[in-house]
């Protein structure tokens, strides 16, 4: 995150000697107050990259066998350019590496870990073991300490939910 703030600082201090160019060049017929408005345009600027180029960077750190299930955007008011072009904040993503499979009385079942980046001041990653039963599409999270699964929180997938089709299609691959 300081890494950050520097790089910010610097575009600043880049785009505010841009302007100061501008002003000399023009015999300074630009007024005085044009270099800390391009000095703050390039930290604004450089602030807006990074937020929008964050979801390619991250896609990039993950290993090939990473597959993206899904990704949220999201707007917010005190980034008003969010409203016009909302940026990815979260997306999911599962290992085919991690995905095991079995048959169970017919039915394929596949446990997996569902992986979740969200974007804030610090990145968060969370991580939840889940299994799925391909043929019912029924989806059970397990604990992650002991194993067990949460009968509770069992709920049911769409036919066309990307997490189904992604993981069931790996399940199968790795059943043959």
């Amino acid at each position: 995150m300081i890494w950050h703030l520097v790089a910010a600082v610097f575009a600043g201090l880049a785009a505010a000697g841009i302007g100061l160019l501008l002003r000399t060049l023009s015999r300074k017929r630009f007024p005085k107050w044009i270099v800390p408005v391009f000095g703050g345009l390039g930290m604004l600027g450089y602030q807006v990259q990074f937020e929008y180029s964050w979801y390619e960077h991250k896609q990039q750190q993950l290993p090939d066998t990473a597959k993206v299930i899904s990704s949220d955007t999201s707007s917010q008011i005190w980034r008003p350019w969010t409203l016009l072009f909302p940026m990815t904040t979260t997306f999911s993503v599962v290992d085919s590496e991690n995905v095991r499979s079995q048959t169970v009385e017919g039915d394929v079942v596949a446990e997996f870990i569902l992986y979740q980046f969200e974007r804030r001041h610090t990145d968060l990653i969370t991580t939840q073991p889940y299994i799925l039963n391909c043929s019912s599409r029924e989806l059970v999270p397990l604990n992650p300490e002991s194993g067990e699964a949460d009968l509770d929180a069992l709920r049911s997938l769409r036919e066309t939910s990307p997490l189904l089709t992604t993981v069931c299609q790996l399940a199968n691959e790795r059943q043959t």
